[in-house]
């Protein structure tokens, strides 16, 4: 058989296309009576809407607020758990509940056409759950014997470490209850917390989907606009900031790998540095193709799945890094870490480094709202942040102009490794003397 020879080597890549501002979908949005904002976007891809409720629960008892989400839709005084879910069922329909620090999150979704069914069935369950003692009983035990499983996890366990070391005595430094807590809870506290936070005022409903926006916004005021709420809305205080701190080492004995936490400072998405900072933390660690990922992976092998990001909650923002390293490479791992932290503020991206991180950045807000949930996850999570949908468009023309200057100072700003704060979580007898070396560390337990 015969045929052309070709050279070999690596193929050059095809020019990248170029920027586009995402488009905006259109929506429509009003304040009920009762103060719930309701916001209706069209996404016709497919007959289905997508129903995000948030609502602010800063400062809500942790154990307690962790078993309302697990148990809000066990019942309400009309319908059985069993009944809600049938009815939903009926309307190709599901809801489930989720809370953190920030906010109860009730998402679902369900036929167009059944929206009001399902809307209806949501404002039974936020007026009149009934938390009955049976079904709080059960889910009490399951939450409980997930937190025991957590609670062996090394990443869950480092994680924690390091939201104590970050935020002291803020509500974000417990992101877990604890078991005891769990199981000290009673349907009657249940109510209490449901009576005193479930309400409209601050909350935001976003629906996505197969629908004409106004008709929605309608459909949810006949539907919840005689939801009402005499509780509270209490506002989170600010968190703090990241402060360099000895880095603090967590002994797990006997164990095969450490887990690496750093955290760094950032701002909010409405800083004038955001998208800046967004892009340095993409050419440092924030996608596949990035430097530290290069380093401590692709190069040295060191760790499977580097990567850093800024987190955003409503009370702050924080930049983090996570890597999970064979023991005895622990120390190497972190000077590397360290390195290419320091590294980004003095040798800035190329301009192909940049354009590639940017072209990421971008492609992944638009893939981000391409399908209805992923349109509804963004939407409910801007508004719960305060931000506009339009905000979508506005960051992606701040990250096509952003300069490689302007990600060189950026990192210098936020990404300097003086400036972290630290936990590695592994076997101290193995790893303390050479991470010792590097840099100053503290043992957990030292300081009580």
């Amino acid at each position: 058989m015969t045929g052309t020879a070709t050279t070999p080597g690596r193929r050059p890549l095809p020019p990248l296309g170029p920027n586009r501002t995402p488009p905006l979908p259109k929506a429509a949005e009003r304040i009920l009576d009762n103060g719930l904002r309701v916001i209706a976007i069209r996404r016709p891809s497919v007959p289905l809407v997508e129903i995000r409720l948030w609502l602010p629960f800063g400062k809500a008892p942790l154990p307690r607020a962790a078993l309302l989400s697990q148990t809000l839709f066990s019942g309400t005084v009309t319908r059985t758990g069993v009944e809600l879910a049938a009815e939903l069922q009926a309307v190709g329909g599901g809801l489930s509940a989720g809370v953190d620090a920030d906010r109860l999150l009730i998402a679902g979704a369900g036929l167009a056409a059944g929206l009001k069914r399902i809307l209806e069935l949501l404002n039974e369950v936020v007026a009149t759950a009934a938390y009955p003692a049976g079904e709080v009983a059960v889910e009490r035990d399951r939450l409980a014997d997930r937190i025991q499983v957590a609670l062996s996890q090394p990443a869950h366990l480092a994680r924690t470490a390091l939201a104590r070391r970050m935020y002291g005595r803020h509500p974000y430094a417990e992101p877990t209850p604890g078991v005891d807590q769990v199981r000290a809870v009673r349907p009657t506290a249940l109510r209490a917390l449901h009576a005193d936070r479930v309400h409209p005022a601050g909350a935001h409903l976003v629906l996505v989907g197969d629908v004409a926006p106004k008709r929605a916004l309608d459909t949810a005021e006949q539907a919840l606009g005689d939801w009402n709420g005499a509780g509270r809305q209490l506002q989170l205080p600010p968190a703090p900031e990241p402060r360099p701190a000895p880095l603090l080492l967590v002994d797990r004995p006997g164990s095969v790998q450490s887990s690496v936490r750093i955290a760094l400072p950032a701002v909010d998405r409405r800083h004038p540095d955001h998208a800046a900072l967004q892009l340095a933390n993409m050419v440092f660690g924030g996608y596949f193709s990035s430097r530290w990922v290069e380093n401590i992976r692709e190069d040295k092998g060191y760790s499977y799945s580097p990567y850093s990001l800024v987190e955003h909650s409503v009370a702050g923002s924080a930049l983090l890094l996570a890597a999970d390293v064979a023991t005895e490479v622990t120390a190497p791992a972190l000077l590397e870490t360290l390195h290419e932290l320091g590294r980004l503020a003095v040798l800035p991206p190329g301009a192909d480094e940049l354009e590639q991180a940017r072209q990421y950045a971008l492609g992944t807000l638009q893939l981000g709202m391409a399908t209805q949930a992923g349109l509804a996850g963004v939407a409910t999570t801007y508004a719960g942040f305060g931000l506009p949908l339009e905000f979508l468009a506005e960051h992606s023309a701040r990250l096509a102009a952003v300069t490689r200057d302007e990600v060189a100072a950026a990192a210098t700003r936020y990404l300097a490794p003086a400036s972290s704060l630290g936990v590695v979580l592994g076997d101290v007898d193995r790893i303390a003397g050479p991470v010792a070396a590097l840099t100053p560390v503290e043992l957990a337990g030292e300081r009580r």
